[in-house]
């Protein structure tokens, strides 16, 4: 008869006082990126924050949840996890200004496959900066260790963010006039977009190492692809203060034409110019080493604008001092007109980009 012996958590792969750990050293982020509105602190049930409604006549809330997709993996493999948190609170916060609201908090979950304090507390500490630079408190979140579901190396990300505005100052679709003028914003680079089609470039086809030099960039692939997402949440807010914006556009998957389809309304199509503007050299690279044509280029990645702000043309001038002031790299990207046929494209990119 075989000797018995008892099943515990740990041994099952699950590492209770790993979690205690990384619980610890998370708090300190925690409590840098806070807001004044926020009860408590970090271990309890839920976070807890106070909405402080005399700041407004007509409340109205705004969430979004989002995650980092296949950038991950880059992160991973260049074992450098202090970046792609910046990432997530970048797909969420800039999804919440797009409607005119201010993020207010976040919440996480993380998913691993082994919990390791130190890559926790990295990946924990980007999110952190991210609500640092978007104005918004990290209200908490769940690390969750998933032994035999995934391996020890892997992880995920995702969160959901919650925004307040103002009832009559939220921006849409129905603000859109004929007339109304485009404003791009530049990227910082791929964002977190289209990641499996740049891998399977850059790394299956081309062959090219993530440590490696790549004179384009003036710096490694790898510092190149894991380059954080630019958030655009302060600055639209300021710009909504300073200028008249009927909307904004998020440029995330589909692409402008896309993205900017979903704010115009039903009769007009926002023209836009190709030549206004170069895309940077890392998406040069994907269309010439994946020969990966124009259309899939446009519907794939940001190609260099990662928001859009639409606002009335008397405006145009003050709203390209505000962002050049807060140094948003900003310019004239098109207009709003009639439609051709109503029931056509939305947004329309035209033209050829110079020296691409």
């Amino acid at each position: 008869m075989s000797e018995s012996t008892n099943a515990t958590y740990a041994a099952a792969g699950v590492d209770i006082d790993a979690g205690d750990e990384a619980v610890e050293l998370l708090k300190p982020h925690a409590e840098r990126a806070s807001r004044p509105e926020v009860l408590g602190g970090v271990g309890g049930f839920a976070g807890l924050f106070s909405l402080k409604l005399d700041r407004w006549k007509e409340p109205v809330l705004a969430s979004s949840t989002d995650g980092v997709g296949t950038k991950i993996a880059v992160a991973q493999a260049l074992d450098k996890h202090d970046t792609v948190g910046i990432d997530l609170v970048a797909m969420v916060v800039d999804d919440l200004v797009v409607t005119g609201a201010e993020p207010l908090f976040l919440q996480d979950y993380i998913a691993v496959g082994k919990v390791v304090p130190k890559r926790i507390e990295a990946l924990v500490g980007g999110i952190a900066e991210g609500c640092v630079q978007s104005g918004c408190a990290l209200l908490g979140g769940e690390t969750a260790e998933h032994p035999g579901l995934m391996g020890e190396h892997d992880y995920d990300l995702s969160a959901t963010g919650v925004g307040v505005v103002e009832a009559s100052g939220l921006l849409g679709p129905e603000r859109v006039r004929p007339g109304d003028v485009v404003i791009a914003m530049g990227s910082s680079g791929l964002h977190s977009n289209g990641y499996s089609l740049a891998r399977h470039v850059l790394l299956d086809i081309a062959r090219m190492p993530l440590e490696g030099h790549v004179e384009e960039f003036g710096r490694t692939l790898g510092e190149e692809m894991l380059e954080p997402t630019r958030i655009y949440a302060k600055d639209c807010l300021a710009l909504a203060a300073e200028a008249e914006v009927r909307t904004f556009a998020h440029i995330t998957g589909g692409g402008l034409e896309a993205n900017l389809a979903r704010v115009m309304p039903h009769g007009l199509c926002a023209q836009l110019e190709r030549g206004t503007w170069t895309p940077a050299p890392v998406f040069a690279l994907i269309a010439q080493r994946g020969k990966v044509e124009r259309a899939e280029m446009e519907k794939t990645f940001n190609m260099g604008v990662g928001m859009v702000a639409v606002v009335g043309a008397e405006d145009v001038d003050r709203a390209l001092a505000v962002l050049t002031a807060r140094h948003v790299p900003a310019w004239t990207l098109g207009e709003v007109r009639a439609a051709e046929d109503a029931d056509g494209p939305r947004a329309v990119l035209s033209g050829d980009h110079p020296r691409f």
